[in-house]
């Protein structure tokens, strides 16, 4: 499953349906896939995932190079950049 985050404010992103459920979670949301925050909720949620993102743990470090472990602060950075995005814009975002 892909989910894809819209708002007027930000170019589209589209997630892995595992990523982006956690990411959702981080945020306060329930995880529901159609969903939308309104633009006076944004700074909260966004408030919670840069919190939640902090205090992840980097991933260890392989014993491979070339497997490559991308983190969740990695992977929420598009994420965050739509959810400024928005707040600035007072835009509301949508997922589906």
């Amino acid at each position: 499953m892909l989910v894809t985050f819209t708002t007027k404010a930000y170019a589209d992103i589209t997630m892995f349906g595992d990523v982006a459920l956690a990411l959702l979670e981080m945020m306060g949301q329930s995880g529901t896939v159609p969903s939308a925050i309104l633009a006076e909720d944004i700074p909260e949620a966004l408030s919670r995932l840069k919190t939640a993102v902090n205090a992840e743990k980097a991933p260890p470090a392989s014993k491979h190079s070339d497997d490559l472990a991308v983190s969740m602060a990695h992977r929420a950075l598009p994420l965050i950049d739509l959810l400024n995005a928005a707040a600035k814009e007072d835009c509301d975002v949508m997922w589906k």
